[in-house]
């Protein structure tokens, strides 16, 4: 892979790097209890965690490749509303692991399923992905949906894989194959979203 950071373009949004200057929205999307509750970590804490994460994901993607994560920008006012990566890459497995989170006020208006009609084709093609793979709680019905929507199958349940609040947590494995999102719904189709690179 190329190492500059891959820029996605949706009609409604602008997937990028994050930056330092995002630390104060990322904190106020991942202070949220309320949006966190089934996101399989606590809620930040501070400011300085939202740069320390901000550095971490910067650093991984520049050393190793093992993860990146996007910026969620929204076009309409250039606002910061989500994030979502692909991480853990096993390049000889060709796996990795999707993760995303959106801001409460974004919700319900099919922001982060564009998002992932770019993410999802630039992993298979990019990092020449065979599946990848979500974890995610068997209570959070919105991301089931979104996940099913994308061609996710749920596999099976990971008996207390996760933990935050203090408890350890059951998640369901859910996966894309490949050859299931080449069935699928393609991002360049007349009912998805436009896809380009910048």
């Amino acid at each position: 892979m190329s190492g500059a950071f891959p820029l996605l373009r949706t009609p409604r949004l602008l997937l990028r790097e994050l930056v330092p200057g995002d630390a104060p929205a990322l904190l106020a999307i991942e202070s949220d209890a309320q949006a966190m509750r089934w996101c399989g970590d606590n809620p930040m804490r501070d400011i300085e965690q939202a740069r320390r994460q901000i550095e971490v994901f910067a650093a991984w993607r520049k050393l190793t490749f093992a993860a990146t994560k996007w910026a969620i920008e929204r076009v309409s006012d250039a606002a910061l509303i989500g994030t979502c990566a692909l991480s853990n890459w096993r390049p000889v497995c060709r796996s990795c692991t999707l993760s995303y989170g959106l801001a409460r006020a974004a919700w319900g208006r099919g922001c982060m399923r564009e998002a992932l009609y770019a993410v999802l084709p630039w992993g298979f093609e990019q990092m020449a992905l065979n599946r990848v793979e979500a974890q995610i709680h068997p209570r959070n019905a919105a991301s089931r949906k979104l996940a099913r929507g994308l061609g996710f199958v749920e596999e099976g349940l990971l008996r207390e894989a996760g933990f935050w609040g203090g408890r350890h947590r059951d998640m369901l494995q859910c996966a894309l194959l490949r050859r299931d999102h080449a069935s699928g719904c393609r991002p360049a189709s007349a009912k998805c979203c436009a896809l380009g690179l910048v």
